[in-house]
């Protein structure tokens, strides 16, 4: 394994990055402004590159500064994490990641049967876009989205899920919405990440083209549905995560399901090293418990 950096450095380089101030990063971490300079000095010279751009207006990160960043930050947040934990006596502690929608829309409203059945288990759940990186040990478990391209790790689909347009029960009515060609006459919701994108559902159910520009485009599924419940317009999404809108009526089907596009897009992922931690295994059997259900 390469020669690590004093973590002390890597403390200095973290704060600094944060508070963009070598002052506010010394008095954060009771250090004199100096002895962060130099520290960081240091940790540049043994990586043999510039993490910092200096100026009369301030300090900013460099583009590789930035690149540096995501990882050190992420592995120092768990360490304190995995620190604390063992300050506070908590031996049985769970990692979990998630794509952002997934955990609000999907994961959140059953979490606590989770505590429930697992009140041993102290979860620790966070949520981005970027999946999580296992070498740094940010996580014990990672609910990831899109197309599984994930190398030696073990891949576990969780379901299916039907992605079909859906709006507002009053968008519906007032633009007497039956039929696919009129989706060309009214504003379309787009969801820049979703795998199913408006061009694969036209191509499925139609010969007509997918508009190439719209209205509102989101990256959070839950922004698309959210939009969608305010009458801005038709979003094309999972029924799986807009389950609670459905439920409850803020949003239709505008076609029922017989228009839908099914895919299985969400996958719990992790090392095979990690398959026989007893969190683990309770999380994954608890967790394909529900996607079960669902």
């Amino acid at each position: 394994m390469p020669a690590l950096p004093p973590i002390a450095n890597l403390q200095a380089f973290e704060a600094v990055a944060r508070r963009r101030s070598f002052t506010l990063a010394a008095a954060e971490l009771h250090l004199t402004a100096s002895a962060i300079s130099h520290q960081i000095s240091r940790l540049e010279s043994q990586l043999d590159i510039r993490l910092f751009e200096r100026s009369a207006h301030g300090v900013r990160l460099s583009p590789a500064g930035e690149h540096y960043l995501l990882h050190v930050g992420a592995a120092l947040s768990a360490i304190a994490s995995a620190t604390d934990d063992l300050r506070q006596g908590i031996r049985n502690s769970l990692y979990v990641h998630s794509a952002p929608s997934l955990a609000s829309l999907w994961l959140m409203p059953r979490l606590h049967r989770f505590a429930q059945a697992y009140p041993d288990i102290s979860l620790n759940l966070s949520a981005a876009h970027t999946p999580s990186d296992f070498a740094l040990g940010q996580s014990d478990i990672d609910l990831r989205y899109g197309i599984p391209q994930w190398g030696e790790l073990v891949v576990e689909p969780l379901f299916e899920e039907a992605i079909v347009p859906m709006a507002s029960a009053a968008f519906i009515n007032a633009h007497a919405l039956n039929r696919v060609e009129q989706l060309l006459e009214v504003p379309l919701i787009q969801s820049n990440v979703s795998v199913v994108q408006w061009s694969d559902w036209f191509a499925r159910f139609s010969r007509l083209r997918a508009p190439e520009r719209f209205p509102v485009r989101f990256d959070r599924a839950q922004m698309s549905l959210d939009a969608a419940t305010q009458g801005l317009g038709v979003a094309l999404e999972s029924a799986v995560n807009a389950g609670g809108h459905l439920a409850d009526g803020r949003l239709k089907a505008v076609f029922g399901m017989d228009k839908a596009i099914r895919v299985k897009a969400h996958f719990a992922v992790y090392p095979e090293r990690h398959a026989k931690r007893p969190s683990v295994e309770a999380f994954l059997s608890w967790l394909h418990g529900e996607a079960a259900k669902t």
